[in-house]
């Protein structure tokens, strides 16, 4: 099929900055694809956006090849992936079970690969780009992360590590790392209003952050706006992870 000339974009996942970066790359004027397991986040989430759905488990790497390559033989073109699939688990070490590890893995990091080797395997005709979303734990010792830190920093790694194996043909590969972000899955961190209060405290610019704020650097990352980046992690984080301002 001849590509348009509407760019044309995936999301894999529908949560809270699924669906902001998908409204964001809506406004800019591009047609999308939104998968994940939930149909009815899809629905709400993409409908109103005229966005294709697709009901998958981004952990499983054949599904999303063979999205990717459906979506090439009926659009023509995919000119990114971003992979917004996650989960918060918090526990210390010796608290988590192996199937609890091995979930963190499999939502955060495998999904992330499932992304990546989809791209790397199919997007070739033209420049693209694949965006991943990592967290501060990534890089900042938070008590009680261990498992989300362990899956987010394999993110990280392997955004970078991607990025050069695919950089002599146009595929770039970057990833955001945000602090605590106001979205469905952090909800249970942010009822509490003492608990929403000790959490903004600890990022420097004093409040947690918003979904449209990720979704605006993601948005970025897939377009050509950022056509001279790749293999790199940006921190949206409110500060947390470099700064230490006095009291």
């Amino acid at each position: 099929m001849q590509p348009t000339e509407q760019p044309f974009f995936l999301i894999l996942g529908g949560g809270g900055i699924g669906s902001a970066l998908a409204r964001e790359l809506h406004a800019r004027g591009a047609a999308l694809c939104l998968a994940g397991r939930d149909r009815p986040r899809l629905e709400s989430a993409g409908a109103p956006l005229g966005a294709e759905l697709a009901v998958l488990d981004a952990r499983h790497f054949d599904e999303v090849h063979d999205l990717v390559r459906g979506l090439l033989d009926r659009r023509g073109r995919v000119d990114g992936i971003a992979c917004c699939v996650g989960s918060i688990p918090l526990k210390p070490a010796h608290a988590t079970s192996e199937q609890e590890l091995r979930e963190a893995l499999e939502v955060n990091l495998f999904s992330a690969f499932a992304a990546v080797r989809a791209a790397g395997a199919l997007l070739r005709e033209r420049p693209s780009s694949v965006a991943l979303v990592s967290s501060v734990a990534a890089s900042v010792g938070l008590a009680n992360h261990e498992a989300i830190a362990a899956a987010k920093a394999g993110v990280e790694a392997l955004a970078r590590s991607a990025a050069a194996t695919y950089v002599g043909r146009g595929l770039r590969v970057n990833a955001v790392a945000p602090g605590l972000v106001r979205t469905p899955l952090a909800q249970r961190l942010l009822a509490n209003p003492a608990l929403e209060k000790a959490s903004a405290a600890l990022h420097p610019l004093g409040r947690v952050g918003e979904p449209e704020e990720i979704a605006r650097v993601l948005a970025w990352l897939l377009s050509t706006e950022s056509s001279w980046v790749t293999g790199q992690v940006i921190h949206v984080d409110g500060g947390l992870s470099t700064l230490r301002p006095r009291g």
